[in-house]
Order: structure tokens, then sequence, then C-alpha cells
């Protein structure tokens, strides 16, 4: 890192001398307004959305990069938060953060094990001990099992069932390895795989931390390199552990990221409680610059979660901030009480629609790691 910064003031000295200007990259403030149609715990009512669902967010002013300027790109629901993130605060360079897999990759779906990291983003989020300043690192799984193993049953309840979910999916999660594993090089993976099984026409995974962990607010954090294809659907979201007694969406759900294929450089982050739910949720999108894929290489997704405030980032960059202001009028916001984690890769549903013939199997989405951090 020392060799690098000294290349670049040797770079910055010359250019000086040379007459050159080094411009500062100003960044305009978005706001995101996509919305989400989520699995739920059952419910009926978590319908279609697209773009043009949710209501808008709070703007915000995205950090200057290095290399390029940060900007926005107009969404189908309001402008979309861009950021060139060629560089951060750190000094890291263009490869950004350093990915603790040193294999190499194979294109996604190809059972070669962990991809490179793209690139493309500043990818940073807490240190490689699961420390960050201001934050006490209360619960985490780093995914460092040895290969073959399946996910840690101490930590996480692995869904059993195939039911659609409430929007038309068409997977059947099942409780075997060859659906959620460790790699061996500090992975979890979730694969969505075609075949033939109880009936479904896919399998894939979903993991569940309720009755093992549940908190109220902190910092909610994971490592993350997302699937691809059409139909595919990715999510890190949590519930309220009281969904048995209020139901959805009383109990509140918050979708801390969700990705569909058609969609490959945009997440979503989105609250949904009574009154704002299904296909109209508290939504915000994020997308990445200059054509980049989340399935080309790790992302760090995180909430951070206060009294009456919820905010979403990736790669440490702040894209939506939520509070009892933007509910509906009259809305309850429901955000008070224990959340449960849940770690799962969908196929097909209302939203993403069905996979297609470009759709190729098997899908996988790598963990390095979950988090969460309290003040």
């Amino acid at each position: 890192m020392l060799s690098h910064r000294f290349a670049w003031f040797l770079l910055l000295t010359a250019a000086s001398v040379l007459g050159g200007a080094c411009g500062d990259s100003s960044a305009p403030e978005g706001a995101g307004g996509g919305g989400s149609g989520e699995r739920t715990g059952g419910a009926s009512d978590s319908g279609v959305t697209d773009d043009t669902n949710g209501s808008g967010g709070s703007g915000m002013t995205t950090r200057d990069a290095p290399g390029g300027a940060a900007g926005t790109t107009t969404g189908g629901g309001g402008p979309i938060v861009s950021v060139d993130a060629r560089a951060d605060d750190t000094g890291r360079g263009l490869d950004g953060n350093a990915t603790r897999d040193s294999s190499s990759g194979g294109s996604t779906g190809q059972d070669s094990g962990p991809r490179a990291d793209g690139g493309g983003a500043v990818d940073v989020g807490s240190s490689g001990d699961g420390s960050r300043p201001g934050w006490s690192l209360i619960w985490s799984d780093e995914f460092n099992a040895a290969s073959g193993t399946g996910a840690d049953t101490t930590k996480w309840n692995l869904v059993n069932k195939g039911d659609g979910f409430g929007n038309g999916e068409l997977e059947y999660y099942t409780n075997r390895t060859a659906n959620a594993y460790h790699d061996g090089n500090g992975f979890l993976v979730i694969k969505a795989i075609k075949e033939t099984y109880m009936n479904r026409e896919y399998t894939s995974a979903r993991l569940e931390s309720n009755g093992k962990f549940d908190h109220l607010y902190g910092r909610y954090e994971a490592r993350l390199q997302l699937p691809r294809g059409q139909g595919i659907w990715p999510a890190f979201w949590m519930l309220g552990n009281n969904i048995g007694s209020a139901g959805w969406p009383t109990c509140g759900e918050v979708d801390i990221m969700e990705n569909i294929g058609k969609e490959p450089s945009i997440v979503h982050g989105s609250l949904h409680g009574p009154g704002y739910s299904g296909g109209n949720p508290l939504g915000q999108a994020y997308t990445l610059p200059n054509g980049g894929k989340y399935a080309d290489g790790f992302h760090v997704f995180a909430i951070e979660w206060e009294l009456n405030v919820m905010r979403f980032y990736i790669d440490d960059i702040l894209y939506g901030t939520k509070t009892p202001a933007d509910a509906p009028s009259g809305a309850r916001w429901v955000y008070d009480h224990p959340f449960y984690l849940l770690l799962n890769v969908a196929v097909g549903g209302t939203w993403p629609g069905a996979p297609d013939a470009t759709t190729v199997f098997p899908q996988m989405m790598l963990a390095d790691y979950v988090r969460v951090y309290s003040r």
C-alpha cells in the first residue's frame, strides 16, 4: 500500500509540474424510488412490483471518487443513486478491497469455486477480524467451516419447503448441503439448481436465524457476491420476531439487499409494514456505475438501525434513509422490536419472473460473512 501511494504521489507531482489540473468530482444529490415485492412468511399480499413502485427516498450526497464523477441514473421510479467508486478515501486502488479468496474464479453458474473480485466497487465494510470503529460486534458467522459442511445450525435454521411464499416462487428450499455448503475458502455457497424435487423445478436454500438470534437496533452487514440471470432473486433481509403473533406485514420487514436477475446492476433496499408493503414499500434503489454488475465482485450490504431511523448502505456508501415521516399518513412505524436475519436465493416469482433460456444453472451466491454490531 505504501509503494502504491508513493507512486500516486509521483504521478501527481509530475502532473503539477506539467501544469495539469486534478479536478474534483462533485456529486449531485439523488433519491431512488424502486419498490420490491419481498417474499414473506407465507403472506399472500406481497405482490408484483417494478421500479415504478415505492415511495421516493431522502436525498444524499455521494463522496468524490477519483477517476470519475459521481452522478445519478434515471430509473423508472426516479433517480437511482450511482457512484463512480474507483477508489475510496482509504487509498484503495481500482481493484477495490482485497478479497480473501485467492483461487482462480470461474463464471457464474460454474462449480469452479469463488470468483475473483470484479474491482469496480469500493468494497469496504468491517475489517478482517470483524472490528468496526464505533461499533461492538455482537454476533457473526464468518463461514470458515471445512469444505462440504453445511450451514451452522447453531446459528441458522434451514427452511425445508416450497410453497411459493406468497410470491409465486418456483424453488423448493431444502436443508441439503447440495444447496447450502461451505467451500473451505471462507465462504458459504447458496446454490440454486435446476432439478425436479418435491414437484418443483428448482431447488435452493433459505437460512433464517429465527429462534437462534434476533436483535433490536444496530448495524447489520453482509459481504456477498450475487448470482445472475433472469428469474434469479437473491436477498439479505430481516423479519420481526413477532411474526407468529402479529403476522406480516405488521411484524415488519427490512430488505437490506434484494436483486432480480434482469437488473444486474441494481439493488433495492426497502421497508415493509402495515400500509406500505408488497409493491409499495418504503424503498430506495442503488445502481453500480459504469455498467458494473453485482455478480462480478463482492459488495458489502448493510443497514444502520436506530430509534426512528433506518439507513441503507452499499460498500459504506449511504444511499437511503427512512424515518417514520416517510410512512403514509396514519401508518405505523413498526421497527421498535427485535428482528431476525434471513439469507436466500429465490427462483422465479411475480417480481423477477421465471427463468428463461438465457438463465444458466446452477447459480450461486457467495457469502463471506454476516455480522451484527451494537453501539
